[in-house]
């Protein structure tokens, strides 16, 4: 196992925990992350974005399906499974009341680890599958 796949994984597993002290010390404090909901800037705005989606999806867990790393990069194909009962803001800024509808959203991370810490955080999903299950039109 690489450093950067060791920082990863603890960043998984505390994102799993929802524990977001143990998931903030794998990442730089000037480290970006980047989402299709959008960027956040260090750790501050990146515990802001996880609470808010936390509490869109408050049993929301990340089942890593695959995973490669090459050098300081680490690729995770994962699926993320829960249920909708929060608020979630969508990217246009559109907020979505529960539905309680389960989600299983196939999703990429790829990371990028410097001197132990996540660096750059890059999240792909297809935001049109999410809307389906939401039970709203996709656009």
């Amino acid at each position: 196992m690489t450093d950067a796949r060791e920082v990863r994984d603890k960043y998984t597993a505390a994102f799993n925990e929802h524990d977001i002290d143990a998931l903030l010390r794998t990442v730089s404090p000037i480290g970006v992350t980047v989402t299709p909901e959008g960027l956040s800037q260090g750790t501050e705005e990146l515990a802001s974005y996880l609470e808010q989606f936390w509490e869109a999806f408050p049993d929301i867990r990340a089942v890593v399906m695959e995973s490669f790393d090459v050098d300081d990069v680490t690729i995770d194909e994962l699926v993320m499974v829960g249920t909708h009962k929060g608020p979630y803001v969508l990217p246009d800024g559109q907020v979505v009341t529960a539905t309680g509808r389960p989600v299983s959203i196939r999703c990429c991370y790829v990371c990028t680890i410097e001197n132990g810490l996540i660096m750059s955080l890059r999240l792909y999903f297809d935001q049109s599958e999410v809307r389906a299950q939401l039970g709203l039109p996709c656009e």
